[in-house]
């Protein structure tokens, strides 16, 4: 190209249609007009030049080679024109100037940077790149590159009959902001020992769990070489052209040696003289840079739940039980399953659901594939109806970005149908009712009739008559005070049956008293669920009778409409506030936050006897 442009110039300067060198000879003038011009054109021939290289003719595909534009002594006015080319992509990567000095003339260069990537395998023929120089255009030679299947071997010559060598591929080097990419550091030895790969570099990545495959052979050429292979994923958390490596091993390369004889006849006797010698020789190998280009997320027709994930997800969710009282929880399993990043899956909060307490989920993640990229990830909700009436979980939604379609993906979940009851009313603890008793006097003892005496016979002692007796006028008491017991404990039953809340009071008087003794236990043991448990308890049991209502229907609900009616103080209801969400932390998501137990046993007891002296009714 550059030899026609030549010839071009020549063409102008001298006269057109003749051969410039046949015009040499036609008049002096003319002759040097055409020389001027010939050394015109040769030195802007050398002042202005194009050239292009690759740094690899052989790759892999999902691997790339880097492309160097070199403008010498000239600068592009525009982008160089790229000649499309199908299943082969060029992506900028950068620019850098340098001085060049030949034969004392001195020229710079400026060069433009370009990754060249190929989908499909095949040998590729790039052909001339053109970039516009002012009023001029230059041009590369045409370029050959050699694209091979991604699990193909390295060849001859990449090995160049080294004893080790390291090499750093992907599986793509064009990737989204989040994606997972899967990244391979082989490594070709001979024969070693004390082999230590050294953790990855990449400024702007994030990078996941490491395996390492087990040995096996291969043979390049004439050698046979141990590959090691240590899989790794990483993950861009910025956009850009950001550079992953080099990969970076030592190892102690075994290097058989002749063997010397010393002339020591023991060492001649115990030495095996078909053992091969060995010499180790520490070594470190680098491998080259991988340049990744980074997309961020498409901002167009992001959906409104969309939290981070990225890759391809399934969604399910799963409710237990569906058929609850007012306060008492629902299991809410919520399962996210595929491949992608599992770390960077997360739900849209609960908050929104008005007719439900919503607690902080517990999270697991279970992968089924070494370098835990493929698995689900689990969400574990508790959430708590507050009304009755409620007739269905709302629906739920979840979105992500997938990569391989360039596209966000929403998926839900239709309403879960539950039955919310009401909750039981507390049972009464009256006594049962007895059968009224009557009172029944014995009856006089009939009055003794004293016999006459047929006949006179031995004298006797004269008692009193029974009526005067001291023992019969005490029995006759004891009729007396039966009825009045028996008028005393009906009257009492009478006033219980009218007054149930007093009943009430007694007994839960008794349970909070038995409970503050579970309590004491409970923390001296260290045991957070059952002093929680027996704290929630007390709380229902003593707010339920204040407020005559159900212990089962007590919830953080109750204390906002209802104890402001009594003139309950507001530090009293925000400590209880705190008591109940410390039970229901502790019951939906333990271990979340820990508590010094004999301090919450003590504000428990407080706030126990702050209840009692409010007046909340007769």
């Amino acid at each position: 190209m550059e030899r026609e442009r030549f010839t071009e110039r020549l063409n102008k300067a001298c006269q057109p249609g003749t051969a410039p060198m046949a015009r040499l000879g036609a008049s002096p003038v003319r002759s040097i007009l055409c020389l001027v011009a010939i050394l015109s054109a040769l030195l802007t021939l050398h002042a202005a030049q194009l050239t292009a290289t690759l740094d690899r003719s052989t790759i892999r595909v999902g691997e790339s080679a880097k492309l160097s534009l070199n403008f010498e002594n000239c600068q592009p006015s525009e982008a160089p024109t790229f000649p499309p080319m199908p299943n082969v992509q060029f992506t900028y990567g950068g620019q850098g100037s340098s001085i060049r000095l030949v034969n004392r003339q001195q020229s710079s260069v400026l060069t433009l940077f370009y990754f060249v990537t190929a989908t499909q395998p095949g040998d590729y023929t790039i052909p001339r790149i053109v970039a516009p120089i002012g009023n001029d255009k230059l041009s590369t030679e045409p370029l050959t590159l050699k694209v091979v299947k991604a699990d193909a071997q390295v060849t001859e010559s990449e090995a160049q009959g080294q004893l080790a060598f390291l090499r750093l591929t992907a599986a793509k080097t064009n990737v989204y902001v989040g994606e997972v990419l899967p990244i391979e550091t082989q490594l070709y030895v001979v024969s070693g020992q004390d082999i230590q790969m050294q953790p990855l570099p990449g400024a702007g990545f994030t990078f996941g769990k490491a395996h390492q495959s087990a040995p096996r052979q291969v043979q390049i050429g004439n050698a046979v070489y141990h590959l090691i292979s240590l899989m790794t994923t990483a993950v861009a958390n910025r956009e850009g052209i950001l550079e992953l490596g080099p990969a970076e091993c030592r190892l102690s390369l075994r290097i058989p040696t002749e063997r010397r004889r010393t002339g020591d006849p023991f060492e001649d006797f115990f030495d095996n003289p078909f053992r091969p010698r060995y010499e180790l020789r520490p070594l470190k190998l680098t491998s080259d840079l991988l340049a990744i280009e980074v997309h961020p997320l498409p901002k167009d027709n992001r959906p409104a739940e969309f939290a981070g994930a990225v890759g391809d997800f399934a969604f399910s969710v799963m409710a237990s039980p569906t058929n609850v009282a007012v306060g008492e929880p629902i299991r809410l399993k919520v399962q996210v399953t595929g491949k992608g990043s599992l770390e960077s899956v997360n739900l849209p909060p609960l908050d929104s659901w008005r007719d439900f307490t919503t607690y902080p989920p517990t999270t697991e993640i279970e992968t089924t594939d070494p370098l835990g990229v493929e698995g689900a990830k689990i969400f574990q909700y508790d959430v708590v109806p507050q009304h009755v009436g409620v007739k269905t979980l709302p629906e739920l939604s979840f979105a992500f970005f997938n990569p391989a379609l360039k596209a966000y993906r929403t998926l839900t979940h239709p309403p879960t149908p539950i039955v919310v009851r009401p909750a039981g009313r507390a049972n009464a603890l009256t006594p049962s009712p007895a059968a009224p008793s009557s009172s029944q006097s014995s009856p006089a003892p009939p009055d003794d009739i004293v016999g006459l005496k047929q006949r006179m016979g031995a004298l006797a002692q004269i008692r009193p008559p029974l009526l005067l007796r001291h023992s019969f006028l005490a029995l006759q008491l004891v009729p007396l005070l039966l009825l009045g017991a028996a008028f005393a404990w009906r009257k009492r039953r009478e006033h219980l049956a009218a007054h149930p809340r007093t009943v009430r009071r007694a007994a839960v008087q008794r349970v909070i008293r038995q409970g503050l003794g579970e309590l004491s236990k409970h923390a001296a043991r260290g045991d957070a669920n059952g002093f929680f448990a027996v704290i929630f308890r007390l709380l229902q049991e003593q707010l339920g009778e204040r407020l005559d209502l159900p212990s089962a229907a007590i919830t953080e609900a109750v204390l906002e409409n209802q104890l402001p009616e009594y003139d309950v103080p507001p530090e009293l209801i925000a400590d209880l506030h705190e008591l109940f969400q410390a039970c229901n932390q502790q019951r939906y998501a333990p271990g979340a936050i820990s508590h010094d137990l004999q301090a919450v046993a003590a504000r428990v007891k407080s706030a126990l006897r702050q209840l009692q002296k409010i007046q909340t009714g007769p």
